[in-house]
C-alpha cells in the first residue's frame, strides 16, 4: 500500500500564487465568557499509557463539539457525566449551558477511564461513550434554541475496553434505521515485540433497529469490523449509507476481523524475480525518459500486461500483481512511446516527454524501488555545477566562526511525514482499499465539517498552503474534491510551538489556531480593501488584504476544546466556555 495509486487534483482556480502575506490587524474581537457549574474533567493519561500514540489519541482529544446541523450550537461532557448543550443566539445574553442527558456514576469509578466522547449523527441522534467503554445510541430530537428535550437512550452497550468515537452516521435502508459507529482503542498487542507493544485498533459497528414494523424500536449490533495499525489515523470517517470508509494515518491499516472471524488476507503471489533491488532502472534527457524493467526470466511479449497513458503507467506479467504501477511524475505522449523486451529478461520503456520542462526527480510518484542512472555527460555536468558547493576542508563555510548547519536547524515546516503516509478508501462490502494516495509530502492539519450531509473534510499541507479536500464517495472518479485554499497556512501553523488545536469556518471565510493556554490566532482570507495600497518591493497595486488577529483569553488554564462557526469561535477549558464574535454577517 506504499505506492500511491491516486493522486490529489489540485483545482488551480482556488489557487493564488500573488499571495503576499498577512495584515496584522488590532480591531478588537469581542470576547463573551461563560463560567460552568462544573469543571469540565481533563482525563489524564496513566503510566501505563505512555506510546505517542495514546498522547495523540487521548492527550490531545478535542473535548468541544459542535453541532453541525444547528448553527452555533456546542456540547460538552462535565466531571459529573453530564452533556452540556450551549445555543447561542444572543451574544450578549448568554445562557447557561443545559443538561441533555446524564451518563451512569459508575464511570468516573473505572480503570483506565478514558475522556467521554461525542459524535452527532444526524438532526435528530447521537453517539456518546463515557470513557469506560459502553457506548448509548441517543434520540435527541430536534436539537438547537428553544429545545428542552432531554435525550432518549435507545441503545447500550459495554464494548469492553475504554474507546473513543471518531465519527457515526445514520441511514434508512429497505424502511431500517441503522447507525454505523467508528471506535479507537490503543491495545496491547503480544506481536509487538520491537515497537512500543501497542497496536491501534479501529472498531466499525452497526447498529440497527431489529423490531418489526408497528412494534417498540429494538436496535441491537448487527455487524462488527476491526482494523488494525500501528498509528493513530489523523481522520478516519464512515461514508454516507455506509458504504465505505476512509482512513487518514501514518501507517497502513487492514480488516483483520468480522463479526469475530479473522479476514483472509488475500497475498498475490510473488514474481519470480532475483532478490536484488532496485526493481528497475531509469534515465532521462530533455526529450524522454528510458525505463528498464527486470521481469523473469523467459518471459514472452503475449505475457506482458502493459498500460500506459498521459499520466500512469502499469507495467506487468500475466497472473502477477504489477511490477510497476502508478502516476507518472509529469505528462507523456503514449502514442509516441514504445516498449520492447530485451535479453528475454527485462522490458525496456521509451516514454516521450510532453514537452522539455523541468528535470524529473522520480519516474512515479511514491515509488521508491528504482534506481535512477546518470549519463556520462549528465554527471560531468552536475559535477560542475555543484563544483562551488564541495571542499576538501571540513567546513568549508567562509565564516570561520559559524558552524557548518546541520539537521538540527530546520524548522518544523520542512519536515514531513514518512513515505508510507496514506489517504485510503476501503469499500463498505468487500472491506478492500480501493484507492489509494501517498501523503508523504502532505502534512495533516485539522477536519472541519462543511455540510452535514457530507464527510468531513480534511485539511492538508500543499507547499506553503493549506488545502481543504471534500471526500465525495459518490465519485468515484473524484473521490476527493479540493474546495478550498488558506494562502500559507501551512508554513504558518508550523511556527506556532505551542499549537495545539486548528479549525476554521464551514464556509471557509476563516482559519484558526489555538495554543496550549490563552491565545488563539485567526487567519481571514483576503477581502477588498477600500484605500489604494501599493506593495512598495514590487511596486504593484494591492487590491485585497488578509488579516491576521490574536485573541488572547483572561484564562490561565488549559485549552480543552476549539470549535468554529462562520459567526464565532469557541474555545473551552476547565471552568469557562468563552464565545468569540469573529464575524458579523
Amino acid at each position: 500500500m506504499a505506492a500511491s495509486n491516486y493522486s490529489l487534483k489540485v483545482n488551480r482556480d482556488l489557487l493564488d500564487p500573488n499571495f503576499d502575506s498577512y495584515r496584522l490587524s488590532l480591531d478588537a474581537i469581542p470576547t463573551y465568557n461563560v463560567e460552568l457549574d462544573a469543571a469540565v474533567e481533563e482525563v489524564k493519561l496513566k503510566d501505563a499509557q505512555y506510546t505517542l500514540e495514546h498522547m495523540r489519541a487521548f492527550g490531545m482529544y478535542n473535548y468541544l463539539h459542535l453541532d453541525p446541523w444547528y448553527e452555533d450550537t456546542v456540547l460538552f461532557v462535565d466531571c459529573k457525566g453530564r452533556v452540556l448543550c450551549l445555543t447561542v443566539t444572543l451574544d450578549t445574553a448568554l445562557g447557561k449551558p443545559r443538561e441533555v442527558f446524564l451518563t451512569s456514576a459508575e464511570s468516573s469509578e473505572c480503570e483506565g477511564r478514558l475522556c467521554a466522547s461525542l459524535s452527532l449523527t444526524s438532526a435528530t441522534w447521537a453517539a456518546l461513550c463515557d470513557g469506560t467503554g459502553r457506548l448509548y445510541l441517543l434520540r435527541t430530537g430536534r436539537r438547537g434554541a428553544g429545545t428542552d428535550t432531554k435525550w432518549e437512550p435507545l441503545f447500550s452497550e459495554d464494548t469492553g475496553e475504554p474507546f473513543i468515537i471518531l465519527h457515526s452516521v445514520s441511514h434508512v435502508q429497505a424502511g431500517v434505521h441503522s447507525v454505523e459507529v467508528l471506535l479507537l482503542r490503543i491495545q496491547k498487542d503480544p506481536e509487538e515485540t520491537t515497537g512500543s507493544g501497542y497496536s491501534v485498533c479501529l472498531e466499525w459497528i452497526t447498529v440497527a433497529n431489529a423490531a418489526a414494523h408497528g412494534q417498540e424500536k429494538k436496535y441491537e449490533v448487527k455487524k462488527r469490523r476491526l482494523l488494525r495499525g500501528k498509528s493513530v489515523p489523523h481522520y478516519a470517517a464512515v461514508a454516507p449509507q455506509g458504504k465505505g470508509l476512509i482512513v487518514a494515518s501514518e501507517k497502513p491499516f487492514i480488516f483483520t476481523h468480522v463479526d469475530g472471524r479473522p479476514v483472509e488476507q488475500p497475498d498475490l503471489e510473488p514474481m519470480e524475480v532475483e532478490k536484488t533491488d532496485p526493481i528497475y532502472f531509469w534515465q532521462q534527457t530533455a526529450e524522454d525518459v528510458t525505463v528498464c524493467v527486470r521481469m523473469p526470466e523467459g518471459v514472452t511479449k503475449e505475457e506482458v500486461r502493459f498500460r500506459l497513458t498521459a499520466d500512469t503507467i502499469s507495467v506487468a506479467v500475466q497472473g502477477f500483481s504489477p511490477l510497476l504501477e502508478g502516476q507518472l511524475f509529469t505528462s507523456v505522449d503514449p502514442e509516441a512511446s514504445t516498449w520492447i523486451i530485451k535479453d528475454h529478461k527485462s522490458l525496456e520503456v521509451t516514454l516521450q516527454k510532453r514537452g522539455e520542462g523541468p528535470t524529473w526527480s522520480e519516474l512515479v510518484v511514491g515509488d521508491r524501488r528504482g534506481e535512477y542512472v546518470l549519463s556520462e555527460e549528465q554527471a560531468a555536468v552536475m559535477h560542475e555545477r555543484l563544483k562551488h558547493l564541495t571542499s576538501e576542508d571540513l567546513n568549508g563555510s567562509p565564516d570561520g566562526d559559524k558552524p557548518p548547519c546541520n539537521s538540527q536547524e530546520l524548522e518544523d515546516c520542512d519536515g514531513f511525514p514518512d513515505d508510507s503516509s496514506s489517504l485510503t478508501h476501503f469499500d463498505g462490502e468487500s472491506l478492500k482499499p480501493t484507492q489509494v494516495v501517498n501523503l508523504s509530502s502532505h502534512q495533516y492539519l485539522f477536519t472541519v465539517v462543511a455540510e452535514p450531509a457530507q464527510m468531513p473534510c480534511l485539511c492538508l499541507r500543499h507547499d506553503v498552503d493549506a488545502l481543504v479536500w471534500q471526500p465525495r464517495p459518490e465519485q468515484p472518479g473524484n473521490l476527493w474534491e479540493h474546495v478550498a485554499t488558506f494562502n500559507a497556512l501551512g508554513y504558518v501553523q508550523a511556527s506556532k510551538r505551542d499549537r495545539k488545536f486548528a479549525t476554521c469556518a464551514p464556509d471557509f471565510s476563516y482559519a484558526s489556531l489555538c495554543e496550549c493556554v490563552r491565545r488563539a490566532f485567526i487567519y481571514r482570507q483576503p477581502a477588498p480593501v477600500d484605500t489604494v495600497l501599493f506593495n512598495r518591493k514590487q511596486g504593484r497595486q494591492v487590491g485585497q488584504v488578509a488579516k491576521q488577529q490574536v485573541a488572547s483569553l483572561d484564562a490561565d488554564k488549559p485549552i480543552l476544546g476549539f470549535r468554529a462557526t462562520n459567526e464565532r469561535l469557541y474555545i473551552l477549558t476547565p471552568t469557562n466556555l468563552f464565545v468569540l464574535k469573529v464575524n458579523n454577517n
